[in-house]
Formats: C-alpha cells, sequence, structure tokens
C-alpha cells in the first residue's frame, strides 16, 4: 500500500470522526433544549426593567414538567403535564398565549387558582388585600425616535415575600382601575412588569387566563443582552461598536 493511500485513509478518518464529533454535539444541543433549557430573546418592552429588549435568556422546563407546549411543533401526544409542578407566585414565566396556543409570551405569575385580582389607582390586590409597593427612584427608557422617557420605579412584594420592581409610566391608565378578576381552577393570573405597557391577563380578550397546560418553563439567567431599542442600537453589520452596544452588566444576570 503506497504512502498516499494511507495518507487518504488518514485524512478520511480524521474527517469522518469530526463529522461524529459535530452530530453529537448536535444531538446534545437539542436533547437540552427540548427537554431541559430553552432559549428565548425578548422583544418588547411589557416586563422592564426585570427584562428589557434585546435581552436572551434560558428558561427551564424542568420547574414545571411537561406539556405538549413544551415540544416542537407543540405535538398533541398527551392531555395535561407530566412530572409537573405548580408555579408559584412572582415566577417570571413563559407561556403559550392561550387565543392562539403557538405564541409564546413571558410575564409574571400574580394570580394563582382561585385567587381574586383586583388593581384600584395601579395598586394591586390580592384576594382583598393590598399588595405592598413603595417609591424605588425612576427607570430610563427610550420611546420611538429614541426619545428619553423617565419613569416612576416601585418595589412590590407580593405576600409570599417576592420582591420585583414595576413601572408605572401612565398615571391612572386603562388597566389601572380594573377587576375583579377570579382565576379559575388550573389557570394563572399574568402581569408584565412595565404595568402601563403590557398587553397581559387584565385584557381578557387579548391573554386572559393561562391555563396551567400553556405554560413552558421558568426563565432563569440572562446570558445575553444588546441594545436594541436604544439610540445607536446594537447592529450586526457594524461590529466595531459591538463592545458599546452589549450590556455587558446584564450577562448572566438571574431573573427575579
Amino acid at each position: 500500500m503506497s504512502l498516499d493511500t494511507n495518507a487518504s485513509r488518514s485524512r478520511a478518518n480524521g474527517w469522518w470522526e469530526t463529522i461524529k464529533i459535530v452530530i453529537q454535539a448536535l444531538a446534545i444541543a437539542m436533547i437540552v433544549r427540548v427537554f431541559f433549557y430553552q432559549p428565548f430573546n425578548i422583544p418588547s418592552g411589557s416586563m422592564k426593567d426585570t427584562l428589557l429588549v434585546g435581552d436572551y435568556l434560558f428558561v427551564s422546563k424542568l420547574s414545571y414538567g411537561y406539556s405538549r407546549y413544551s415540544f416542537p411543533l407543540s405535538l398533541d401526544l398527551f392531555d395535561g403535564r407530566i412530572f409537573g409542578a405548580e408555579p408559584h407566585r412572582g415566577d417570571v414565566v413563559v407561556f403559550k398565549l392561550p387565543r392562539d396556543n403557538s405564541t409564546d409570551y413571558i410575564k409574571r405569575v400574580i394570580g394563582l387558582p382561585g385567587d381574586e385580582i383586583v388593581v384600584r389607582g395601579g395598586i394591586l390586590f390580592i384576594n382583598g388585600d393590598e399588595v405592598k409597593r413603595t417609591p424605588a427612584g425612576t427607570f430610563k427608557t427610550y420611546e420611538d425616535g429614541g426619545v428619553t422617557e423617565t419613569i416612576p420605579r416601585y418595589r412590590e412584594t407580593l405576600p409570599n415575600g417576592v420582591s420585583y420592581d414595576v413601572l408605572d409610566a401612565e398615571p391612572n391608565g386603562p388597566f389601572d382601575n380594573v377587576g375583579p378578576y377570579k382565576v379559575p381552577a388550573g389557570h394563572y393570573f399574568m402581569m408584565g412588569d412595565n404595568r402601563d405597557n403590557s398587553t397581559d391577563s387584565r385584557a381578557l380578550w387579548g391573554v386572559g387566563y393561562v391555563p396551567y397546560e400553556n405554560l413552558i418553563g421558568r426563565a432563569e439567567i440572562i446570558f445575553f443582552s444588546a441594545a436594541v431599542d436604544e439610540p445607536g442600537a446594537f447592529n450586526l453589520l457594524t461590529p466595531w461598536t459591538w463592545p458599546f452596544d452589549i450590556r455587558w452588566t446584564r450577562f448572566f444576570k438571574l431573573v427575579r
């Protein structure tokens, strides 16, 4: 056998080993994505300032078990959930929009099955008890055309002790005096942290009560963030601006 033949066979074996490694890596990545952690990006400001437009995060599918909506194409393989666990009040959750069962939404769990939810003067009430809200400074955001807007920020604390910031952009806005809502069995009441700029369970025509089956998972950690909605926004075609457009301080930030 010639040296050229041995060299060709060695190169072929090397390529095949590389291909096998790539296939194995893709298979592992697919298994992780389908069963454990799925990446999502934030396209709107409804969860500011907990989540910003341009945040990329991992969502844990293990948190609530699996329904048919947990898998690609939402194949109707079984009813209900397997390995199911109930979400906690205050969790930030990705779910399928009930009106089409296909669009991904992300909001915070505010109401549990059987709860009564009311909003009066922008203040949240759960089962007749006022949810504590204290001033927490302001938040600067950018509207269309790059106009800067400073919005009051509040620290809200749920009955189970979970605290987070909410924005109140419009006193006595359309969703500041709504309810009561009685959360049906097997459903959850979701609200965005950007209270005057969030279509959520307060809009029964838009989102309404979210069935347990529609939950995809709990938002866990931000792994990348780029300022795509601010003046001089992140642009893939201008790599020389990336170090200034990327929000480095948000990398590996836990979602709370």
